[in-house]
């Protein structure tokens, strides 16, 4: 260890006035309080700065920066002083001229002007040992392409004048106003990078070289580099993961310049543009991540994919310097959790206060948990609310039209963008969408359109959907029993709960669905549909097991939301839905033999093109890292199936499947060989698993979901935990009865509709409707069922002018895993909530509708 590099670190801090929450220009009566070279003033005589000794691990940094701060502390508070780690304090008098004293400050100020003024911004640097300047200044080069990864990781600087900035990081923006800030000077040796500084001074520009301000530079004296492009931060766990990212980052571009490997080749425009975009959204957004090869472009990604690409480029690094599992999981508690900037919107939209803000940044920067008091409901200040009127439940705007507490973040945010701001927001969605190709198409002869996702998203408390998971899962095991049962011994039908000829009569019947073992999983993802009719009243309205789909737009539209509106924060405790893809891919894979060759290779088997969904087929695939394949890329044999490509053959031991049986059955195969029949067989053998299963749309259609409640009692001797919708089969002589009589108040639905498609409403269809429908009915009673109708809970929509209700239903999921009596079921935390027109109560796409993203709510710890 002694060999490896030594580090420190410089905090900057803001001193506030316990009682205002405003900056306090007191540093000189602080720095009375302190004593030793570890503490020093600022420009601002609001800031100062600590030091810490020289360290040799993470652990002994961590040390020092808690020492220091409780320090600062210690002498702050007799004063009714606080001090904050952020980048800026949202409440400052930037008309002050307090500079703090010196010569050099004086100057600054008088050369500077403005910019001296607005320094109220504070960062947090790091500084590693290199072996010499010449090396110092090759490691710049090497490492910039990271940097806009580690100002994202410690954005902090939301606020800025009294007034969101719509950044994460507005420091950075102040700070790159300064002639010399930004990504270092291409110069690949120190005689040059001397050189360069020199020029400047002689231009005028700066006077000393210590006002180089490049975002990681070389030490003047010292043989380190010094990395300055953060904000502080609040939580010294972020200075510690930067830190320990930081000196990974240097020894491997020690060791790469050692060996005389290439510089990067990224341009200085580019590294601008990409720091600028970690600045506007911090992790709430997606970050560039250039490209591997010379003349890759740039692209944006995921926060998560870029720090574990990251992570993975470092990992030598970090497990030769023992911080590897530290660094690790640092990195995974802040993704999880969200940046700084993210918890100060969070905590302003609890009530509104900045003072709340400056609060809880003081209280964090001592690594306490700020006290939380309950939400404030408050009526909206904007007016995008202007002649609300819901025609029953609305899930934002209670009665008097008094915002719902777990809304009020949102609303705070809705109001500072206001108009303007939401159709910009708007637009720059649409920008996103037709950039990443997000698309579906209603029918084969129609264009491909724009996926319809409106800009304010939906919330779901712990309260909420904590119970909804667990009825999900309980559903999902008893349609999973129905379905063994119907291909089996139907004991449900000889015991006279479910009639024999709604069994017969099911459209999704279908003979390969006895091929499926015994102990297989049939339904591995369970879409289910659900609406709420009050604040605690949630039904099932739809069960879909076939192909259910809807998992990739709910996991787009949380990237599409976070880039067009990165400072719309969600509240505290979002789930983050990255880790879906990996969650499906688990459960297909459980389902595989362990000892059959390639038990972990699995695909995604789509259409092809011209499939509706074909974006999300495509997304899904790419995020579960699995190969998407059509059936032409198929080769079936006696030990299994297999992928068929340029590279020869790779046996496959799962498919997700994603396309239609009928079309699947009457496929061909590489070579052009039916594949159908073929697959079938391979399926009965286990030599692979289908999810999901043939014939399992017996389960799901509007029949036979009436007798789900039935199900649960029957295979699980449990009390159905989610209700249904009232359903009156039409096969039932006593049903079909009281349906004729009651069309004109009732839903009623066709047994194989799909797609809001020959949905009548009986109050809001014409007498000729009503009368084609009972025709229909009366001729084919089988082919039909009604429903009470519902009044769907409402939630606001942007309609380019102003904010309008708008009926919402939710689709979850849910994905089995395991085999016989390990069969477990989990509800994933990615549901997309879909939205019908005005005046309409079908939310299907297909039928105009549209979506949102749900962001559902972890209970706090």
């Amino acid at each position: 260890m002694a060999d490896l590099p030594r580090l420190g670190a410089e905090e900057e801090f803001h001193v506030v006035d316990l009682r205002t929450g405003y900056a306090a220009p007191e540093v000189d009566t602080l720095l009375d309080q302190l004593d030793g070279a570890e503490f020093a003033p600022e420009l601002q005589r609001s800031l100062v700065e600590t030091n810490t000794p020289i360290c040799g691990t993470l652990d002994e940094l961590r040390g020092h920066l808690r020492r220091l701060r409780a320090r600062l502390e210690e002498a702050a508070a007799p004063l009714g002083l606080g001090v904050v780690a952020a980048g800026t304090v949202p409440l400052v008098d930037t008309t002050s001229e307090a500079i703090s004293a010196g010569a050099r400050y004086e100057r600054m100020q008088h050369e500077y002007q403005m910019l001296v003024r607005e320094q109220h911004i504070c960062g947090a640097q790091v500084h590693v040992d290199v072996p010499d300047r010449d090396t110092a200044v090759q490691v710049l080069q090497r490492v910039a392409p990271h940097l806009p990864t580690l100002l994202a990781l410690t954005a902090s600087s939301p606020y800025w004048h009294g007034h969101d900035s719509g950044y994460s990081s507005f420091r950075s923006i102040v700070w790159s106003r300064w002639p010399t800030a930004g990504p270092p000077a291409h110069v690949e040796s120190a005689a040059e990078y001397d050189a360069l500084v020199a020029d400047l001074i002689s231009s005028g520009t700066i006077s000393d070289a210590g006002m180089v301000y490049f975002d990681v530079r070389p030490s003047a004296h010292l043989p380190t580099v010094e990395l300055r492009v953060c904000d502080a931060c609040p939580d010294v766990e972020a200075v510690v993961l930067v830190a320990g990212l930081f000196r990974a980052m240097v020894m491997r571009a020690v060791a790469e310049a050692q060996a005389g490997a290439p510089l990067p080749t990224v341009q200085h425009e580019l590294l601008r543009a990409a720091s600028w975009r970690a600045a506007r959204s911090g992790l709430e957004g997606d970050l560039v991540e250039f490209g591997r090869g010379r003349g890759d472009a740039p692209s944006l990604v995921p926060p998560p994919q870029r720090v574990h690409r990251m992570l993975d480029d470092v990992r030598p690094e970090l497990e030769e310097l023992g911080d590897w599992d530290q660094v690790c999981g640092l990195a995974e508690a802040m993704l999880a959790g969200g940046s700084a900037a993210a918890l100060q919107r969070r905590a302003f939209g609890r009530r509104g206060e900045l003072t709340d803000v400056v609060a809880g940044l003081v209280e964090r920067t001592q690594g306490r948990t700020p006290a939380i008091g309950p939400p404030r409901a408050v009526p909206p200040r904007s007016g995008l609310f202007d002649d609300y009127h819901a025609p029953g439940f609305d899930e934002v705007l209670g009665t008097a039209g008094i915002v719902r507490p777990e809304y009020g973040w949102l609303v705070h945010a809705l109001d500072r963008m206001g108009r303007r701001g939401l159709a910009a927001a708007e637009g720059a969605l649409r920008t996103e969408q037709q950039a990443r190709g997000v698309t579906f198409r209603v029918g084969d002869d129609e264009p491909d359109r724009l996926f319809p996702l409106d800009v304010v998203p939906r919330i779901l408390t712990a309260d909420e959907w904590e119970p909804l998971a667990r009825g999900l899962a309980q559903r999902v095991r008893a349609l999973e029993a129905f379905l063994h049962d119907v291909y089996g011994a139907r004991e449900i039908v000889d015991d006279g709960i479910v009639p024999a000829a709604v069994v017969e009569g099911a459209p999704g019947l279908h003979r390969a669905g006895r091929s499926v073992p015994a102990d297989a999983v049939r339904v591995t993802v369970a879409g289910i549909d659900l609406v709420r009719d009050d604040a605690d009243s949630w039904l099932v309205l739809e069960d879909n097991l076939r192909v259910p789909s809807g998992i990739g737009y709910g996991l787009i539209s949380r990237r599409l939301i976070r880039s067009a509106m990165p400072d719309l924060e969600p509240p505290e405790g979002v789930v983050e839905v990255d880790g879906v893809p990996r969650m499906l891919r688990a459960a297909l894979l459980s389902a595989t033999d362990p000892d059959q060759p390639g038990a972990d290779s699995a695909a995604l088997l789509t259409a092809g093109p011209h499939d509706s969904a074909y974006f999300e087929h495509r997304l899904l695939a790419e995020r579960m890292d699995v190969p998407l394949v059509t059936p032409r890329d198929l080769q079936v044999t006696d030990d299994g199936v297999h992928l068929v490509g340029p590279g020869g053959r790779r046996r496959l031991a799962a498919l997700y499947r994603r396309i239609d049986e009928a079309e699947l059955l009457a496929a061909h195969g590489a070579g052009d060989r039916p594949i159908g029949r073929a697959l079938v067989n391979a399926v009965d053998r286990g030599t692979v698993v289908i999810g999901n299963a043939l014939g399992n749309g017996v389960a799901d259609d509007k029949l036979v979901y009436a007798y789900v409640p039935q199900m649960i009692e029957f295979y699980l001797g449990e009390k159905p935990l989610l209700a249904s919708v009232p359903t009156f089969p039409c096969i039932d002589a006593d049903a079909r009865e009281q349906v004729l009589d009651r069309a004109a108040e009732l839903v009623l639905k066709p047994v194989d509709g799909y797609g809001g498609r020959g949905i009548v409403i009986g109050p809001q269809a014409s007498r000729q409707e009503l009368a084609e429908v009972v025709e229909a009915v009366r001729a084919d009673p089988a082919g039909w069922v009604a429903q009470e109708v519902v009044a769907l809970s409402t939630h606001p929509v942007f309609d380019g002018t102003r904010l309008r209700p708008r009926a919402v239903d939710l689709r979850a999921f849910a994905f089995q895993s395991g085999t016989g009596d390990r069969r477990r079921v989990a509800v994933a935390p990615v549901a997309l909530s879909r939205v019908a027109p005005e005046g309409s109560m079908i939310v299907n796409s297909s039928q105009g509708g549209g979506a949102k993203d749900t962001w559902v709510l972890r209970r706090p710890s």
